[in-house]
């Protein structure tokens, strides 16, 4: 699909959807990385991750076309159109919209388990639990002010 198609979909699912027209720019944006697709403030235009299309298929395409054009829509008529706001969710559930898009498959899963780092107090022998890493020359224990000591996880 190239820009121009693009444009001719968003036009049309505007006018299906929201009675409305769509009078901007929609094109696709190779440098998005973590979204399906964008709705810019400044110049009202739509912008949509390619890889969307590629690796989901037409339908996840416009269901984030729809997402962007509740955006617009509720933008331009001075309304809520935040993610957080209940004109937004309404106009979403209203044309069957999804809230977020699904996760592309070839993206690693941004919620990986973090190691899990343990220390003990050489006084009290309170343990501590850490995702990141103390120095354990430089801090003490918050109980008792004893000598930290890393714990093998």
């Amino acid at each position: 699909m190239e820009d121009y198609q693009l444009q001719a979909l968003v036009e049309r699912l505007s006018m299906e959807y929201f009675q409305k027209p769509f009078k901007h720019r929609a094109v696709f944006n190779h440098r998005l990385r973590t979204t399906g697709g964008r709705y810019l403030l400044q110049s009202h235009d739509i912008e949509i991750n390619r890889k969307y299309l590629e690796q989901l298929g037409e339908e996840e395409l416009i269901g984030i076309i729809k997402h962007e054009l509740c955006h617009y829509h509720l933008h331009l008529e001075g309304k809520g159109y935040q993610h957080r706001d209940q004109e937004f969710k309404a106009l979403l559930k209203k044309v069957g919209a999804p809230r977020f898009c699904n996760m592309l498959p070839d993206r690693p899963a941004t919620n990986r388990s973090h190691k899990i780092l343990r220390y003990r107090c050489s006084k009290c022998g309170l343990v501590f639990k850490r995702k990141r890493a103390i120095n354990v020359t430089r801090y003490v224990c918050g109980k008792c002010r004893g000598k930290l000591i890393k714990m093998d996880s």
